[in-house]
């Protein structure tokens, strides 16, 4: 760390990404699997929107809700992954404190609207599987519209305080980010000045974001379950209940490492420094990968819609 600028100054120009401390002699190595998670994150989840846009016959609010959460995807993993690549590839370490604030503006509002889509899916299931007569009235199109804005807007308005909090906090000590990407505390955590503000706002803004989904998600899924259970036989169950697996298995690719990652970094005192980085970074890279897989194996619409596409391909 000697080789970088640790004077004082006020406001840096540019900051300085350390990348995983610990790890710098294996961030070849690294970065290795990190290109073939963003390589089939992109391929995966432009091939949802491909498939989506093209069938007219998955034009229903699922399918829109699983394009958003493929846009959502795309967009967090670009957000994160060519700098970091760069950084292990090429030591481009330097990243300018506008750009930072940037990156650290998208990449956590992004998170906030996949949170908030997976409760939109949360209640499409709700819709369709405990009043399916009404689902179509209900969840019309112009109200998935709705929904998809409502949780954009909710986002950026709960993130935008994030980067105007950071970029008025004085720094004087270092410009020295020990982490592969602008996160929001690591970058507060530089300023010589009492951070508090910014620290409380983060935890109001991470219970109110995921305490609350996680809370309707919840509900939602215990009527559902309780739906489920007054089908009469044992296979309608299964078979129901399999209609909400996919949905199941992304909320949990997306909520354990997320708070497995926060546990660490609040009560993991003890815990080493690149292992809390891998985490956050894990929590990022691995849901934009895995959705598209999950959703594609799981959802028979998709799977016949792809596989019918490359079969209509060779031939």
């Amino acid at each position: 760390m000697s080789d970088f600028n640790t004077t004082n100054f006020i406001n840096p120009s540019t900051f300085i990404l350390f990348g995983i401390p610990g790890l710098e002699e294996a961030h070849i190595w690294i970065s290795i699997p990190f290109f073939i998670i963003y390589v089939i994150a992109i391929l995966g989840n432009f091939t949802i929107l491909f498939i989506v846009k093209r069938e007219p016959s998955l034009h229903e609010p699922m399918y829109y809700f699983l394009s958003m959460l493929a846009t959502t995807d795309l967009v967090l993993s670009t957000s994160l992954l060519p700098k970091t690549l760069s950084l292990f590839w090429f030591s481009s370490r330097e990243i300018d404190f506008s750009a930072c604030l940037t990156q650290l503006f998208f990449i956590h509002t992004f998170l906030a609207v996949e949170s908030g889509i997976f409760v939109a899916m949360a209640l499409d299931h709700y819709v369709a599987i405990c009043d399916p007569l009404r689902h179509s009235t209900i969840l019309t199109n112009s109200k998935v519209v709705h929904i998809g804005l409502a949780v954009v807007l909710r986002s950026c308005m709960l993130i935008l305080p994030f980067p105007f909090l950071a970029r008025q906090w004085p720094y004087c000590r270092t410009n020295i980010i020990l982490h592969t990407y602008c996160e929001h505390m690591a970058v507060v955590k530089l300023a010589c000045a009492d951070i508090r503000v910014s620290s409380y706002y983060a935890l109001f803004v991470l219970f109110l974001v995921t305490g609350l989904d996680v809370f309707f998600i919840g509900m939602s899924y215990t009527q559902i379950l309780r739906a489920i259970f007054r089908l009469p036989t044992r296979d309608t169950r299964l078979k129901t209940f399999g209609t909400c697996s996919s949905h199941i298995c992304a909320i949990l690719a997306f909520y354990i490492p997320a708070l497995f990652s926060f546990l660490t970094h609040r009560f993991g005192h003890n815990v080493a420094l690149h292992f809390h980085v891998l985490m956050a970074n894990v929590y990022l890279l691995v849901p934009p990968m895995l959705n598209p897989i999950i959703y594609r194996m799981k959802t028979r619409q998709i799977q016949d819609r792809v596989l019918r596409f490359f079969t209509q391909k060779k031939t």
